[in-house]
């Protein structure tokens, strides 16, 4: 016979449960979830460069929900595939799914479906503060170019290609020269970086037609007074350098179209191969870039300094060059120093060459155009973290920059980063790790090899393949390529 009565009527059961946890137990126990659910620890390496709060959930939307592909894991997961000598997705899902059997949480599938869509949902408007919180966090934390006691912004563009997909054509075309089918969508680049700090401060992107000097005019809002821009040939332009002035930049760069002026014709001799010069307004055509407006508001002229640079150094192809600047005080702005500097041009070709070759930046890989500016804005960021971690190393060793290998940076970021992930509960042993890193980084400096000729020809030869000059789908193969050479089909 079943009873129904309790035996007891007067004791209560729930005085026999554990004692209820506070509000702090409970927080810490949600955070340790939480913790548990993150795909990456590189945040906790970046913590102070990358603001965490802009990775969290928003309240209502498509990145709301908490789940594996959450906003913060699809953000370090594009992070590590930028950061991975790879670079695909599917190594990325591999890492979910590695890491997920690790939590003993539910394993995703093998496709890379759901993480692509993931990707597409975080907004780009976070992924450009991301970009600005790093930038801002390089130029305060360490010291601006100590040759002049002034910021020294180096401009240059460069081309990026990226699969030829009806969306990405019609935004980046193709050149006229290549058949529909045979070629690659071409978007053009203009980055402006800092001298000392190697910090990416700003970027355009414009199609084949978009020449660099309207792409540099969109970021001078990203210029403050008292910058020096530095540049080469393309941006000598009087209407760029009279506006720059105005807003208190001077310019320093080598002459472009414009004939150098004679040294019987100068308006005062500063040293032999120096002197002040005056730019008459050139005439508007329709070539122009600005409108009738613009062109009747510029100076009448332009007081600029014209320097003759011999280059003495064995294996330069120049021998000599003519710099201009708006830099007219000779006491304060050496000619010397003012070679030097522009000499430090070429590092925007270097720091160029990390973004595009050594983090794959050349040739992108996705097939939309909102998706291939979120692209470019992740190798951005991740260009903009190492330059964190080099600068920190080049200041322990009180090295420049510049002296710190790129390369080596981001192969020791890599191979630290399970390191990293396996110590994520231990702040102590994470603080220790990341120093440790910092000196890995530190220990790789580059050697100085002052003369040495680098010709630009490869050796090894490239396979012979025949040339793809019609759609694929309507190309035939040719018979024995190998031995006679490839003709169009």
């Amino acid at each position: 016979m079943q009873i129904k009565t309790p035996l007891l009527p007067g004791f209560h059961l729930p005085t026999l449960r554990r004692k209820p946890r506070s509000a702090a137990q409970k927080l810490a126990a949600e955070r340790a979830r939480i913790r548990a659910k993150s795909f990456s620890q590189l945040g906790e390496c970046f913590g102070r460069f990358i603001p965490q709060h802009l990775l969290e959930p928003a309240s209502i939307g498509p990145t709301s929900r908490r789940r594996l592909f959450s906003k913060a894991n699809t953000f370090w997961g594009f992070f590590t595939q930028i950061l991975d000598a790879d670079g695909g997705c599917q190594e990325i899902v591999r890492r979910f799914q590695a890491f997920a059997t690790q939590r003993d949480l539910p394993c995703p599938s093998s496709s890379t479906a759901a993480y692509c869509k993931a990707r597409q949902r975080l907004p780009i408007q976070s992924l450009q503060q991301i970009l600005r919180c790093t930038t801002d966090q390089l130029e305060r934390t360490y010291p601006r170019q100590a040759l002049f006691d002034r910021r020294v912004v180096v401009v240059d563009g460069t081309g990026l290609s990226m699969p030829d997909t009806a969306a990405n054509q019609a935004r980046w075309p193709q050149p006229a020269s290549q058949k529909p089918g045979c070629g690659f969508p071409q978007a053009r680049l203009s980055a402006c970086f800092s001298l000392s700090t190697g910090a990416l401060l700003s970027y355009r992107i414009g199609h084949k037609k978009s020449a660099e000097l309207p792409l540099l005019r969109d970021q001078w809002q990203n210029l403050e007074a008292g910058d020096i821009l530095l540049g080469d040939k393309a941006y000598c332009s009087y209407y760029d350098i009279a506006e720059l002035h105005k807003r208190g930049i001077d310019t320093v760069c080598t002459l472009g179209i414009r004939k150098p002026t004679p040294r019987d014709q100068a308006v005062q001799l500063l040293g032999d191969n120096d002197w002040l010069v005056r730019w008459p307004l050139p005439k508007r055509t329709h070539k122009s870039a600005y409108s009738a407006q613009a062109h009747a508001q510029l100076p009448g002229s332009l007081l600029m300094r014209q320097i003759y640079v011999q280059v003495n150094t064995p294996g330069f192809r120049t021998q000599g060059f003519y710099l201009v600047t708006t830099l007219t005080d000779a006491e304060r702005y050496p000619a010397t120093q003012l070679a030097e500097l522009y000499l430090q041009r070429w590092q925007v070709e270097l720091h160029l060459r990390d973004l595009k070759t050594t983090l794959g930046m050349d040739i992108l890989r996705s097939k939309t155009p909102a998706m291939v500016e979120k692209e470019i804005l992740m190798h951005l960021i991740v260009y903009n973290s190492l330059r964190l971690l080099i600068n920190e190393a080049a200041e322990q060793i009180e090295a420049r920059p510049g002296q710190i290998s790129f390369k080596a940076a981001q192969q020791a970021l890599r191979q630290w980063q399970p390191l990293i992930d396996a110590a994520s509960d231990q702040p102590t042993e994470l603080k220790a790790l990341r120093q440790q890193l910092v000196e890995v980084i530190a220990g790789k400096r580059l050697m100085q090899r002052a003369g040495r000729r680098e010709p630009r020809a490869i050796k090894r030869r490239p396979r012979s393949k025949a040339i793809l000059t019609r759609p694929r789908r309507e190309y035939e193969d040719i018979p024995h390529r190998g031995r006679h050479r490839a003709k169009a089909a």
